[in-house]
């Protein structure tokens, strides 16, 4: 790609990219309640800020370290401790969505698609699959 337009566009794709995976993630964390959800369970309401700019900063701080491909050594243990977090986070996402799935049934009812349900379902479970080989074989080419 060669000409003087080419830097512009590739900081507008750049730029337009990164707006839509930003907004989509704090999307997933809106309709999912992870966070007021998060708060409610460990009765720690009072520190729902807290919670919030710690999303916020992790946020920040792995974008940046992924873009300017920081490495980091810790002591051995470290990796058992992220993998804890990190499971927790997950587990927590994952009751989330569990959550907002129950939601599905309703929604298909009021918008008229009841009885599409399983086409609906199906349509959400080939995607994920489709999408995780895609991005599978990606990785492996």
């Amino acid at each position: 790609m060669s000409g003087w337009w080419s830097v512009p566009l590739q900081l507008f794709v750049g730029l337009a990219g990164g707006i839509a995976v930003g907004s989509g993630m704090v999307a997933f964390l809106v309709v999912l309640d992870v966070i007021p959800r998060l708060a409610q369970i460990s009765r720690s309401y009072h520190m729902i800020r807290w919670y919030e700019g710690s999303v916020i900063v992790g946020s920040l701080f792995f974008t940046l370290s992924d873009f300017f491909n920081w490495s980091y050594s810790f002591f051995p243990l470290a990796a058992a401790l992220f993998g804890l977090l990190a499971g927790c986070f997950v587990g927590m996402l994952a009751g989330a969505l569990t959550e907002v799935v129950n939601v599905l049934p309703i929604l298909a009812k009021r918008i008229g698609m009841g009885s599409y349900m399983i086409w609906l379902l199906m349509a959400m479970i080939f995607g994920k699959v489709l999408g995780s080989l895609l991005d599978w074989l990606n990785f492996l080419g």
